[in-house]
């Protein structure tokens, strides 16, 4: 009876170093208080954006041959990305900028800053000073992480999608989108969703070249409208 209870003190001990016993996967004691172990990456160095990285291996140097570049920091980036949402219906309920600012916060991985009236509209119903909106401003690896799930996860999820316009230029090298529904990024969940409202989303630019700013977009993924019908003329040619 005692060789009994002294293997299954010696099994359960074993099984808590592991951090496979009672308390779950990746968990170990520590003076009888189970805690979190670390993980296998702990301590290395954070690995770049992945769009980031093929930015910097393939498409700067594509830029630069493309357009005649000789120095590295002449090729064009993209140095900001600016999400912006304004709420008409702020003036008359307050919760619902209040719900808008937890999605922008769950979509972009960022506290958002809410907006407020520069000046009163008595037509609107508005007074200066009113919270009528919210915006985030990203810059280095949110940007190129929210840039990345934007294009490979989210912009394929709108329905009916037949391209981007490239009408959103404003002659500076900058470009602004509009999204109608906040649903097409995957962390909405429709469940919690009370009401469905768009964004608009402008992406900063290092040039001031429209023509410059709209090659580095198409080569970062952007599905520009026209895109694919002039591929498949292309390709129809050369055969």
């Amino acid at each position: 009876m005692a060789e009994t209870k002294e293997k299954k003190a010696g099994a359960d001990k074993a099984a808590g170093k592991s951090g496979k016993g009672k308390g779950g996967a990746g968990k170990a004691q520590k003076d009888g208080v189970q805690v979190q172990a670390e993980h296998a990456g702990a301590g290395l160095p954070v690995p770049p954006a992945r769009l980031k990285l093929q930015y910097q291996t393939q498409i700067r140097e594509r830029l630069m041959s493309q357009f005649g570049f000789k120095n590295v920091h002449q090729a064009p980036t993209v140095s900001k990305i600016v999400v912006n949402c304004g709420v008409g219906e702020a003036t008359k309920n307050a919760k619902v900028l209040d719900t808008i600012v937890s999605e922008l916060a769950i979509i972009t991985g960022q506290r958002p800053v809410r907006r407020k009236a520069r000046k009163s509209i008595s037509n609107f119903g508005l007074r200066e000073g009113q919270e009528i909106g919210a915006s985030v401003t990203l810059r280095g690896a949110r940007m190129w992480e929210f840039l990345d799930r934007l294009i490979t996860v989210a912009i394929p999820r709108v329905r009916d999608f037949r391209g981007l316009p490239t009408r959103g230029f404003d002659g500076r090298g900058n470009y602004t989108l509009g999204v109608k529904e906040q649903m097409i990024f995957p962390e909405i969940n429709y469940d919690m969703v009370d009401k469905v409202h768009g964004m608009d989303i402008t992406f900063v630019t290092t040039t001031n070249r429209d023509d410059v700013a709209i090659a580095l977009l198409r080569h970062l993924g952007m599905p520009f409208r026209g895109d694919d019908r002039a591929a498949a003329n292309k390709q129809t040619a050369s055969g």
